[in-house]
């Protein structure tokens, strides 16, 4: 096989695949977020849960496929690649504590931010002056989804970097 054959190519091609929907189905939520808080709550609700669904139920899946297509890489390469490659176990240490942290900080917020901006839909116009008592929460939680966004922005990069340049 070697990285020259066949199998590696169709593993290659499915492995980039993978990541440009996976990873570009996730890069521009902060986007929609922004945009999002512009609109009236129903209108930023239907954003958010569209991108929550885009994420949640597309992007993570072709983002478990891409490390999946990745292992088959290194097994096809006929030793080309191996597991004791500084790039191939550092990346693969890095996508696995990126996939912990979006498991375990990135999801719970989202899920959070979207029952509570539907507990604002829901309620309709505030009765009191001010805004609803949702949106202290809320302002937190996006603190929290930009930090987090960016830790696993910047450990794409790194894995990017690592995949590119190839150090031994």
């Amino acid at each position: 096989m070697g990285v020259d054959g066949f199998a590696y190519n169709l593993f290659l091609l499915l492995h980039v695949l993978a990541a440009i929907v996976g990873f570009g189905g996730v890069l521009l939520n902060g986007v929609y977020a922004a945009k999002s808080r512009a609109l009236p709550p129903d209108q930023a609700l239907a954003v958010m849960e569209t991108n929550a669904f885009v994420s949640m139920k597309v992007a993570e899946k072709a983002i478990y496929a891409v490390a999946l297509f990745g292992v088959a890489l290194v097994e096809v390469s006929d030793d080309v690649w191996s597991w004791s490659n500084l790039w191939v176990w550092l990346s693969l240490v890095l996508y696995v504590a990126a996939i912990g942290v979006s498991h375990g900080a990135l999801g719970p917020a989202v899920k959070e931010m979207l029952a509570l901006q539907r507990e604002v839909v829901e309620a309709g116009p505030p009765t009191t002056a001010g805004p609803p008592p949702q949106v202290t929460r809320m302002a937190e939680l996006g603190k929290k989804l930009g930090a987090t966004s960016m830790y696993l922005d910047l450990s794409l990069v790194a894995i990017l970097v690592l995949m590119i340049w190839k150090p031994t």
